[in-house]
C-alpha cells in the first residue's frame, strides 16, 4: 500500500522582502494562509495600507497537494509579475502561502527581464527571511456513542495519543478528535470495533 505524505512546508508567520531597481521600489508580503477568504482579507488589508503603490501583484498557493493556485499580474506586462512570484513559492516548494508584491515606480521602465527579476528577487528576500516549517495535515472526527462504551473509546484514545479538540459527556457522548491523516485508517478500525458508535467526518486541517 503507498505510503501517505500528510506533511507540508509553509512559512510560520508575516516575512517581507525589498528589491530596488533604477528608481522602482519592489516590497514583497509572505503571508501563510489557508483559505481563499484568508487571501482576500490579507489583500484588501495590504491594498489599504499601501493604496499609493502603483501595482499589487500576487500569487498564492494553497492545499498539501498543490493544486489551488493563482498568479496575477494587476497591469504588469503578461508574466512579468505573478509568475515570478508563483515560481519561487514553488522553488521553495512550499504552500498554504500568499506573497503579494507591490511597486513603486521609480519613472524608468525595466523592460520585460528586469521585471521579471524584480519581482522574483522581492519574493526571494521575503523567503529567505522567513521562519519555514513542516506542518502536518490532520482529519477531525467527532465521535458519538452512549456513556456505557465511554472506556472503551477512552483506552483508544489513551493507546493512540489521540488530542481530543472538544468533547460533551452527557447521556449522549461526543468527542472531536484530530487525526493524523496518516493514522486515519488505523485509529478508526479500532473504533469501528465499538458497538453502536458514530464516526463522521469534520473537516481536514
Amino acid at each position: 500500500m503507498a505510503e501517505i505524505v500528510d506533511e507540508y512546508l509553509t512559512i510560520s508567520k508575516p516575512s517581507e522582502g525589498l528589491f530596488k531597481d533604477r528608481g522602482s521600489k519592489f516590497i514583497a508580503f509572505a503571508h501563510p494562509v489557508s483559505t481563499e477568504e484568508e487571501i482576500k482579507a490579507v489583500q484588501e488589508q495590504i491594498r489599504s495600507d499601501y493604496h499609493d503603490a502603483r501595482h499589487h501583484c500576487y500569487a498564492y498557493m494553497l492545499g498539501k497537494d498543490k493544486n489551488v493556485f493563482r498568479a496575477n499580474d494587476d497591469g504588469e506586462p503578461s508574466s512579468t509579475a505573478g509568475k515570478p512570484i508563483l515560481g519561487q513559492i514553488r522553488s521553495f516548494d512550499l504552500t498554504n502561502i500568499l506573497i503579494v508584491v507591490i511597486r513603486y515606480f521609480g519613472g524608468t521602465k525595466l523592460g520585460v527581464s528586469g521585471l521579471i527579476n524584480a519581482y522574483k528577487t522581492a519574493s526571494e528576500e521575503a523567503l529567505k527571511s522567513a521562519k519555514i516549517v513542516k506542518k502536518t495535515l490532520h482529519d477531525i472526527y467527532e465521535l458519538k456513542f452512549e456513556y456505557p462504551v465511554m472506556n472503551d473509546v477512552m483506552r483508544i484514545m489513551k493507546e493512540e495519543k489521540i488530542e481530543h479538540i472538544d468533547q460533551n459527556f452527557e447521556l449522549s457522548c461526543s468527542i472531536t478528535l484530530s487525526l493524523r491523516r496518516a493514522n486515519v485508517d488505523k485509529v478508526l478500525s479500532k473504533f469501528d470495533r465499538i458497538e453502536n458508535i458514530k464516526i463522521e467526518f469534520v473537516e481536514t486541517r
